[in-house]
């Protein structure tokens, strides 16, 4: 059976972002794991309202910012997925991984 590394990453910092991804990719390809991505997804503005006292009402501009988003996929090589996901990533950078177990076709289950 082979596993499915999925990596997501999302953050304000556009520049620290690709520069990280770009780096886990180079890394990736130089073990000689099989990857997927990066893939990019359009920015999402995110706003945030800002009041002047503690209930609602009177406010001031909001504050948007835009989050940026990056997915991978490492296919097999668990020991260089596991090696990735304990990495220390920057602080602005949030990371989500999913690990899916893929059968071979035509696999039964008993």
């Amino acid at each position: 059976m082979t596993f499915v590394t999925k990596l997501s990453f999302a953050s304000g910092d556009h520049d620290v972002l690709a520069e990280t991804v770009q780096d886990l990719k180079s890394t990736l390809e130089r073990k000689g794991a099989e990857c997927k991505g990066p893939h990019a997804t359009p920015a999402e503005t995110v706003r945030v309202p800002l009041y002047k006292q503690l209930r609602a009402g009177d406010e001031f501009s909001p504050w948007n910012y835009d989050v940026y988003k990056r997915s991978m996929e490492i296919h097999g090589a668990d020991d260089i997925a596991r090696e990735v996901v304990g990495r220390d990533f920057p602080d602005s950078i949030h990371v989500e991984v999913e690990v899916d177990q893929k059968k071979p076709l035509g696999h039964r289950r008993d």
